[in-house]
């Protein structure tokens, strides 16, 4: 079992920046890929970066020049730095953990951080 436990959400102005952080632990060896998802109140979740084993990072096109993954492998944490935050990046995120090269949705998530663009 892997868990995953979330911080760093909250409510920004749009234009604002906020980092979220995943730390990642329990059986963590086979995983080889993080990624963060987001859920807006009546849309699916969708992804928005994942980073995998070797450090090749996948954007969902909206987010593009303005978020960025990283991951400190020596604290087992991932990071979600956003920036130039929009109102319509306001939704729950969500950190992903899994052992299927980014095919998908991996087996493990967090339980979610808030975050609100608004004025």
């Amino acid at each position: 079992q892997v868990q995953l436990v979330e911080s760093g959400g909250g409510l920004v102005q749009p234009g604002g920046s906020l980092r979220l952080s995943c730390a990642a632990s329990g059986s963590i060896v086979s995983i080889n890929t993080m990624a963060w998802y987001r859920q807006a109140p009546g849309a699916q979740r969708e992804m928005v970066a994942n980073i995998l084993n070797g450090g090749r990072t996948n954007y969902v096109d909206s987010v593009k020049g303005r978020f960025t993954i990283s991951r400190d492998n020596a604290k087992n944490t991932v990071y979600l730095q956003m920036n130039t935050l929009r109102p319509e990046d306001t939704a729950v995120y969500y950190c992903n953990a899994g052992t299927n090269w980014g095919w998908g949705p991996g087996d493990y998530w967090g339980q979610g951080t808030q975050v609100t663009v608004s004025s």
